[in-house]
C-alpha cells in the first residue's frame, strides 16, 4: 500500500475552497501522490514543510517524534491578521491505496477499509485515515479516526503503529543521530529491524556481550579470564574498590548491598543496541558524508521483507550538506533502486534545481501560491513527446523555473544575455522580482510553457507569469502585405498563449536587426565591431588601441551612411557584418552588455522605455515581473 492522496483543510497556509454547488467547503489542498518517488519543490514559505507535517500528524513516525496540532496550525486567510479570522477547525485526510499484496496488508485494517472501483471497474480496497482538530480559544482538541464514511471509527494503536513513516528533518545533525545513547535514533532503527525484532535468549550479540562483560568484570576484580589467576596489573581492582568504599559511606545499613561494577552494556539486547555507534571505518568524515550514512541507515526500515505496514519515507531538504554531484548520485539511486525496485514510497522536499533537473518530470510536485501542482501527464498540458524532450534537455540551469515567481523563455543566447541587462536599465532587475530567464535554444517554447498550463483549470492556475520572447522571423521587404504580417503574428501568439503564458514578438525581424533600428544603434554597432576583434583574436578583451580603431570606424561609417535610410543602415550592419561574417551572436550580446554597463544605466532608461523597437522586450520584462 502507499499514500495515494492527501487532503488538507484549514491547516497552516492551506485553507478551504468554496463548493461551486453551494455545499460544504472543499479541502484547500488535494494532492495525488505517486506510488514511488515524489519530489516537492518550490520557493520558501510555499507549503512544503506543511505537507510533510500534515502527514506526520496523521500517521506518526518511526522515530516516535512527539507531534500534535497546535493553535498556530489553524489557517488564517491571506491578508488577515485578526485572531477571530483564524479557522475554528482543521482536517487532514490521508488515503491509502494499492493493497497489491491484498490480504497480507489489508488484514491489519479490515475494520476501517472501504471499497471503490478502479479505472477498470474492479473493486479495490482503500484506507482513509483522518485527523480532526478544533480549537476553543487557544486550547486544541483533536482525534485520529479511520473509515470510508465521514465520521469513521477510532483507529486502534496496533493498526496505527503499522502506518508510521520514517522522517528525516531538515538541518539534521546526522552525526549525533548515529552515536550511542539511551534514546539514540540508531538504537531505535536497529531495535525495529527484523534482525532484532524477535530477539531470543541466545542472540549472537548477547553471547558476544557476555564474553566482553566477563573480561571487563575480571579486569576490575584483578583476575585473568580464568577467574582464578591474579592479574599483574591491579590498578583496575583498586579503582573499583575505591568507588565502593565511598558508596559504603554514602548509603545506610539497609542499602549497603549496593555495590558498583563495570560493564559495556546491559545484559538485554536493547541495552546493547543503545551502546552501538555507526561511523566510518577510517578518518572522521564531514557533514555531507554523515548525512548520506544517516539516510542509508533510515532506509533499513523501508526494506524489511516481512513487514506488512506502510513503507513511506519523508525527507526534508535532502540536499543538506551535499555538493551537486552527491545530490545527483543520491537522487538517482533513490529514484531507480529504492522507489521502483523496493516498493518504497518517498516524499522529499528540496530547494535544489540540481535534483529537480534529475528527477523525471512526472515525479515533481510544485508548491506555488498556496496550492500544489503535480507535473504528471494527467495534470499538465504537456504531451507525451514533451516529457521525453524535457527529460533530455531540462538541465539544472533551466530547472530553476520551478522555483521562479515569473519566467521569461527565450530562443537563443543573445536574448538570454541581453534581457537581464535591459531589465537593469529599466529599473526592474529580474532577481529582485524572482524572475528566471530560460534559454530553450530553439523555438520549442511549447515544450516548456505547457509546464505551467493545467488540464483542469478549475483546480486553479499556477499563477506564474510566463513571457515567451521570440523573433518576428519575417524578412524586411518580404513582399507580404501588412495584413498578412499581422495575421502571422496573431497566429504565433495564439499558438503559444494560454493561461499565464503570453507571447512578445519583435516588431520587425530579429533581435539584432531591431536593435540596429533603435536609439542604441551606435552602441550596438560598437559591440559588433568589438566582437569582431575579440572573435578573431587570441587575446582576452580589447586593448586601448583596438577600442580606438573601433571608435574611428564608427565615425567613418556614420559619415558614409548619411545618405542611407535607417532600414538600409540596419540591413548593412545586420546582414553585412552580423550575418555575413557568421559572428557569434552571444559574443556580440556580451560586448553590447559591457558597453551599456560602462555607461550610467539611468542615461538610457527613458530612451529604451519609449523606443518601439525595445517595446516587446520591455513589455515582456514588465509582464514577468508582475
Amino acid at each position: 500500500m502507499h499514500l495515494s492522496e492527501l487532503r488538507i483543510t484549514n491547516f497552516r497556509r492551506f485553507g478551504a475552497k468554496p463548493d461551486p454547488n453551494g455545499g460544504t467547503e472543499r479541502p484547500g489542498l488535494s494532492l495525488h501522490l505517486n506510488k514511488g518517488l515524489n519530489l516537492v519543490v518550490g520557493e520558501n514559505d510555499t507549503g512544503k514543510t506543511a505537507i510533510i507535517d500534515a502527514i506526520k500528524l496523521v500517521i506518526l513516525t518511526e522515530s516516535h517524534d512527539y507531534v500534535r496540532p497546535e493553535y498556530e496550525d489553524f489557517h488564517i486567510p491571506r491578508g488577515k491578521l485578526a485572531e477571530d479570522e483564524r479557522a475554528k477547525s482543521l482536517k487532514i485526510e490521508c488515503i491509502f491505496r494499492g493493497f497489491e499484496n491484498k490480504y497480507e496488508e489489508a488484514k491489519n485494517f479490515l475494520e476501517w477499509l472501504g471499497i471503490e472501483k478502479d479505472a477498470n471497474g474492479i473493486d479495490q480496497y482503500f484506507l482513509r485515515v483522518f485527523l480532526k482538530a478544533d480549537r476553543k480559544d487557544r486550547k486544541v482538541y483533536w482525534e485520529v479516526r479511520a473509515g470510508p464514511d465521514e465520521d469513521g471509527m477510532q483507529l486502534d494503536s496496533e493498526a496505527r503503529d503499522l502506518l508510521r513513516a520514517i522522517y528525516l528533518k531538515p538541518l539534521r545533525d546526522a552525526e549525533s543521530e548515529l552515536t550511542p545513547g539511551k534514546r539514540s535514533r540508531l538504537a531505535q532503527i536497529l531495535d525495529a529491524h527484523e534482525a532484532f525484532v524477535s530477539p531470543t535468549s541466545n542472540h549472537h550479540l548477547l553471547d558476544i556481550t557476555k564474553i566482553a562483560n566477563k573480561g571487563i568484570k575480571n579486569y576490575f576484580n584483578g583476575l585473568e579470564n580464568d577467574d582464578v589467576t591474579p592479574l599483574q596489573d591491579q590498578a583496575g581492582k583498586r579503582l573499583l574498590e575505591d568507588i565502593n568504599k565511598y558508596l559504603v559511606e554514602f548509603f545506610t545499613e539497609k542499602e549497603k548491598n549496593k555495590i558498583a561494577s563495570f560493564s559495556i552494556a546491559d545484559p538485554e539486547l536493547k541495552g546493547i543496541l543503545e551502546k552501538l555507534a555507526l561511523d566510518f571505518a577510517e578518518t572522521k568524515a564531514g557533514l555531507g558524508s554523515y548525512n548520506r550514512l544517516y539516510i542509508a541507515t533510515e532506509l533499513l526500515l523501508l526494506k524489511r521483507d516481512k513487514y506488512t505496514g506502510l513503507k513511506l519515507g519523508l525527507i526534508e531538504e535532502i540536499e543538506a550538506h551535499l555538493h551537486p554531484q552527491a545530490q545527483l548520485r543520491l537522487i538517482e539511486y533513490l529514484q531507480t533502486q529504492i522507489s521502483k525496485e523496493s516498493d518504497v514510497q518517498l516524499i522529499i522536499t528540496t530547494h535544489s534545481p540540481n535534483l529537480a533537473s534529475k528527477v523525471k518530470l512526472e515525479n515533481l510536485i510544485i508548491c506555488k501560491n498556496d496550492n500544489v501542482f503535480s507535473m504528471d501527464s494527467s495534470s499538465t498540458e504537456l504531451e507525451k513527446g514533451d516529457y521525453l524532450y524535457l527529460e533530455r534537455f531540462l538541465d539544472v540551469t533551466k530547472a530553476n523555473l520551478f522555483f521562479a515567481q515569473g519566467v521569461i523563455l527565450v530562443e537563443g543566447d543573445a536574448e538570454n544575455i541581453l534581457i537581464p541587462a535591459i531589465a537593469e536599465i529599466i529599473g526592474q532587475p529580474l532577481s529582485k522580482y524572482g524572475v528566471s530567464i530560460v534559454n530553450v535554444n530553439s523555438t520549442a517554447f511549447l515544450r516548456y510553457s505547457r509546464i505551467f498550463m493545467r488540464k483542469n483549470v478549475a483546480g486553479g492556475e499556477m499563477g506564474v507569469r510566463v513571457a515567451v520572447v521570440t523573433d518576428n522571423d519575417i524578412r524586411p521587404n518580404s513582399g507580404l502585405e501588412k495584413a498578412a504580417i499581422q495575421k502571422t503574428r496573431a497566429e504565433k501568439k495564439a499558438w503559444y498563449n494560454g493561461q499565464g503564458v503570453k507571447t512578445f514578438i519583435s516588431p520587425e525581424w530579429t533581435l539584432e536587426y531591431d536593435i540596429c533600428l533603435s536609439v542604441l544603434r551606435d552602441l550596438f554597432y560598437s559591440a559588433v565591431l568589438r566582437a569582431e576583434k575579440i572573435q578573431n583574436s587570441n587575446v582576452i578583451g580589447l586593448t586601448q588601441e583596438k577600442i580606438k580603431e573601433v571608435n574611428e570606424k564608427i565615425v567613418s561609417d556614420n559619415t558614409a551612411w548619411v545618405a542611407k535610410t535607417d532600414r538600409e543602415i540596419a540591413s548593412n550592419i545586420y546582414e553585412g557584418i552580423v550575418k555575413g561574417k557568421d559572428f557569434s551572436k552571444a559574443i556580440i550580446a556580451q560586448c553590447f552588455v559591457d558597453v551599456l554597463k560602462a555607461e550610467d544605466p539611468g542615461r538610457f532608461r527613458e530612451a529604451v522605455q519609449k523606443d518601439k523597437y525595445f517595446s516587446y522586450l520591455v513589455e515582456a520584462i514588465n509582464y514577468a515581473c508582475g
